[in-house]
């Protein structure tokens, strides 16, 4: 994937969400330069993963509350990519599976948002079934431009997909949310409503 889209550049910092079995790190690692001296590439999983050189790897849950402030303690900075590889345990029963792997996609997404620096990217693994319409449209409202992606590594018939966000816009997202709100007349109506007569 990284061959297609030119994410991954030296000196970028990076995020692994569900780093096992380690492969992320290590392409992040080799592609952004990262070193034990000058660490930008930290991952997270509960399952243990054999060390990567250049990157740090944090074992505990990313759904734990103290992950998050963990992860942007341990970068040092603001990513310029997080990538998910977040997936529930697979129960057999497709829409279980495609349900509880959005949630993740979910807390992934949100986490990015919160995060990244203008003009990162967030790259993350759902499944096929539909990704939820609530967060493409977030991930619209955020970011310049939004993928599905099939990587060429995939199985024939696999269910894996990744849903790739390019071009966070920062701040200037937030004051496009605000001036759209503004501008829906249904605002106005409400708070003409609340404030009641003049006089």
């Amino acid at each position: 994937m990284d061959d297609r889209y030119k994410l991954l550049k030296p000196g970028h910092r990076i995020v692994d969400l569900g780093a096992a079995p380690g492969g992320w790190c290590q392409v992040a690692v080799d592609r952004t330069g990262s070193t034990a001296a000058d660490v930008r590439v930290v991952g997270i999983d509960y399952l243990t993963v054999e060390p990567v050189a250049g990157a740090t790897i944090l074992l505990m849950d990313f759904l734990d509350d103290a992950a998050p402030d963990k992860l942007m303690e341990t970068l040092g900075e603001a990513p310029d990519i997080v990538l998910s590889d977040l997936a529930a345990p697979t129960t057999g029963h497709r829409p279980t599976d495609h349900i509880r792997t959005m949630h993740l996609c979910d807390v992934a997404a949100d986490f990015a948002i919160r995060t990244l620096k203008p003009g990162g990217h967030f790259l993350a693994k759902t499944f096929q079934g539909g990704t939820e319409r609530e967060l493409l449209t977030l991930l619209k409202r955020h970011f310049v431009s939004v993928h599905h992606v099939k990587p060429p590594a995939s199985r024939e018939g696999s269910v894996e997909l990744y849903i790739l966000a390019k071009s966070f816009k920062g701040k200037r997202a937030e004051v496009e949310n605000l001036q759209d709100e503004v501008e829906d007349p249904r605002v106005h109506d409400q708070a003409d409503e609340e404030a009641g007569p003049l006089g």
